[in-house]
């Protein structure tokens, strides 16, 4: 059941430890983390490296168990992997290089349990949603490191999942190409109407996606402040040029520029 503010996931307290006391290699990656993320919004998870943010998307996505602390997702806690409500988007390809596109979009939903007969329905609104119907039966190896993220994009959607997290999903693409990405990203989530967490270390991109960027705190990772962003979707190019973006780009930079310095300072 949906809380009534309209609020789908709640992160209450969320600690998460790894190792046992006394092991000196024992981490702090999350120490009391709270945040609330609304229907339909998008969210960025921006901060040093080793803060925490893929970990907090892990507890949210069910891949992890926090040390105390609860993770909920419409009012139910969150107690493992729940495919039909929660999609994963990764940096790393996680294509099958010996299947086709539309063959690696189907694979998930036959993980998912879908009929076959829909499977190939759905299949094909995913690649048309990202523009790749026409390289359906193509290799990942065919495609380029842009259109390798569309079909990993497509793969999501094909699920149908209210919930869709994405891991530093355009970091290993040129800056061009992935601003592009972006404004894509910006339309399907005005068209679909998902909530997506986005994890990113840059700052003109959270600026650009996100309703509101979630900046944490140098391990033990701790967020630090959110930032609203308050700019309606889709995002287009105007925005990306906008003194507004600037100015909340300069935000986060001051935001983050002693966290990193502490990282900096911790790995010396």
């Amino acid at each position: 059941m949906t809380e009534a503010n309209g609020t789908v996931i709640t992160v209450a307290g969320v600690s998460q430890v790894f190792g046992a006391a006394g092991d000196p290699r024992r981490v702090v990656a999350l120490d009391n983390a709270s945040l609330v993320v609304e229907r339909g919004e998008l969210l960025c998870l921006i901060g040093p490296s080793g803060c925490g943010k893929s970990t907090l998307l892990n507890l949210i996505g069910g891949l992890q168990t926090p040390s105390t602390g609860e993770v909920s997702i419409d009012g139910e806690k969150v107690r493992g992997p729940s495919p039909k409500k929660v999609a994963y988007m990764f940096q790393e390809s996680a294509l099958f290089p010996w299947r086709t596109v539309i063959d690696n979009v189907k694979l998930g939903l036959a993980f998912q349990g879908v009929a076959k007969g829909e499977r190939d329905q759905r299949a094909d609104e995913a690649l048309n949603a990202v523009g790749l119907r026409d390289f359906a039966n193509h290799y990942p190896a065919q495609l380029s490191g842009g259109m390798k993220q569309r079909a990993q994009l497509a793969r999501a959607l094909g699920l149908q999942t209210d919930i869709l997290l994405m891991d530093e999903p355009f970091a290993a693409l040129d800056e061009q190409t992935r601003m592009v990405m972006g404004e894509d990203l910006s339309v399907l989530l005005a068209r679909t109407g998902k909530t997506i967490i986005f994890v990113t270390h840059s700052l003109v991109e959270a600026v650009f996606l996100a309703d509101r960027v979630a900046v944490f705190s140098a391990r033990p990772g701790r967020i630090k402040e959110v930032i609203s962003v308050a700019e309606g979707h889709p995002r287009n190019r105007s925005f990306m040029t906008s003194d507004k973006l600037s100015r909340l780009r300069n935000q986060l930079y001051e935001l983050l520029h002693d966290e990193i310095r502490k990282t900096l300072g911790e790995s010396r």
